[in-house]
């Protein structure tokens, strides 16, 4: 409506009384308001390029910045230079220009709790989470055609030209088939899939400039198997099998909804689905206690489900891959490019490492990280000792019989406290398989801070294991 475009408290003032309902449309209205139709950079050179102009000008910047706070301006004084409200524009406009995987990680650190990376880079990717430019219509048309040949038109009664979202390694457009159901088409941006690697390379050089990441953060086996999963989430043709696979693991549930793949307009670099209603979870922060419960505990259940029935994980926590339906009350998935399976020998070790949490058994928790792999067995005590209290910090939700109350627990402050040591003492990396994991189990735990849940989770946790233990059991004696 032009007067809420005009207006735009209006559209507060409808938010405020029901953010469910007007959730959607503050959404649209930020995208129009941030992105612009830039053309994508496609090609290696083209994206050096941007990165190499980054750099220079958060140099520029940062001298700019202490000129600044030369002549007294002592309210800035604690802040990095490089981290300046200039400079901050210039990461933000070139992270939503080259998209892709710069994008992403961007995004990725936006969601981890502000204790863990600098609070000011950390709302500096707040501002890239939900935004990027999108593709002129030639560019994106061109990628249609290249995926689905020139008379993909032909299948649809409409289509939208301008997305309604733009994320970091696609556009979303609207579009009608033929018998009237409504679509969300996934396209993706050219030259992000063959730029993983470099992208990643070009950023770290430029977050190095500022000192904002904590040493260690991005090892180099972390960054290889980040390169790996990058890479899953551009081949969209996985991305349809994934979602599929969890259609058909998640069909008949009462609580989650998994969209239809439209297999006809679908290929290696465009994703249709049918098109979902609701709110992403951070929008659903006003809603009552009793619903935030329901819906944290019912992704915490899901998130152990995956681990320990399925073995099967979509492991990107974004709260925008959660969307909620008041009118269903059901919570639809979005977004499979980042699923992995996980094979029984790792989980049967990793379930008696949390369970050994849950009851306060320090030893067994030492012991099966020695079985994982995430110590070689000499280490020093002090790297011995973080990792087992990391541990048993992260199993006290499973620990009690009573709600646990996420909106005042500290578990990232605490966590984040012993990470120095074991950056410091650490001999060798994680286990591939838990560089994702993890990151979607913390992201389950911060959806639940956001949210403020109180809910019991050791019985959850308990119905998972004795399950899985009756699964191993079975499966023993008919192998005997």
């Amino acid at each position: 409506h032009p007067n809420i475009q005009k207006n735009p408290y209006i559209l507060d003032g409808l938010y405020y009384v029901c953010p469910v309902m007007f959730g959607p449309l503050k959404m649209y209205l930020k995208v129009i308001d941030r992105a612009k139709e830039r053309k994508v950079p496609a090609t290696r050179i083209s994206r050096l390029v941007n990165f190499g102009g980054l750099a220079v000008g958060l140099g520029i910047g940062a001298i700019a910045e202490v000129a600044k706070q030369s002549l007294g301006d002592v309210s800035s004084l604690l802040d990095s230079p490089f981290l300046s409200e200039a400079n901050a524009e210039r990461i933000v406009s070139t992270l939503c220009k080259v998209r892709g995987a710069a994008l992403k990680i961007g995004q990725m650190l936006s969601i981890q709790d502000n204790s863990f990376i600098n609070p000011q880079l950390q709302k500096i990717f707040e501002r890239v989470r939900q935004s990027a430019d999108f593709m002129p219509t030639w560019q994106m048309t061109k990628v249609l055609e290249e995926d689905l040949g020139p008379g993909w038109r032909e299948k649809l009664s409409s289509f939208e030209d301008k997305p309604f979202a733009a994320a970091s390694i696609g556009q979303v457009h609207h579009g009608v088939l033929k018998d009237g159901r409504e679509i969300a088409m996934k396209i993706q941006y050219p030259g992000v899939a063959e730029s993983i690697r470099s992208d990643i390379d070009n950023l770290m050089a430029v977050l190095k400039m500022s000192v904002a990441l904590p040493e260690g953060l991005f090892a180099d086996s972390s960054l290889e198997v980040l390169q790996r999963e990058l890479a899953w989430e551009c081949d969209y043709k996985r991305e349809a099998q994934c979602a599929k696979k969890f259609r058909s693991l998640l069909e008949g549930d009462e609580f989650f909804q998994v969209p239809e793949v439209i297999d006809e307009l679908s290929g290696q670099r465009v994703l249709a689905m049918e098109l979902v209603q609701g709110v992403p979870l951070d929008m659903c922060v006003e809603l009552d206690q009793e619903t935030r419960n329901q819906i944290c505990s019912s992704i915490l259940q899901l998130c152990l489900r995956e681990l320990f029935e399925f073995r099967f994980m979509q492991t990107d926590p974004n709260w925008a891959n959660f969307f909620y339906n008041s009118d269903t009350n059901k919570v639809v998935l979005l977004d499979f490019g980042a699923c992995r399976s996980y094979p029984e020998s790792f989980t049967d070790d990793y379930i008696q490492v949390i369970y050994a949490a849950s009851v306060g058994d320090r030893a067994t928790v030492l012991s099966k990280s020695k079985d994982l792999k995430f110590l070689t067995g000499f280490e020093a005590k002090a790297f011995a000792d973080a990792h087992v209290e990391a541990v048993m910090i992260l199993g006290e939700a499973f620990a009690s019989a009573e709600p646990f109350d996420f909106g005042t627990q500290s578990t990232t402050q605490r966590v984040q406290s012993l990470i120095p040591v074991m950056l410091r003492h650490r001999l060798t990396p994680p286990p591939e398989e838990t560089y994702s994991l993890h990151r979607k189990m913390a992201g389950s735990f911060l959806i639940c801070s956001k949210l403020k849940a109180k809910i019991p989770c050791k019985d959850m946790f308990l119905d998972v294991y004795h399950a899985y233990m009756q699964r191993r059991m079975s499966k023993h004696n008919i192998l005997v």
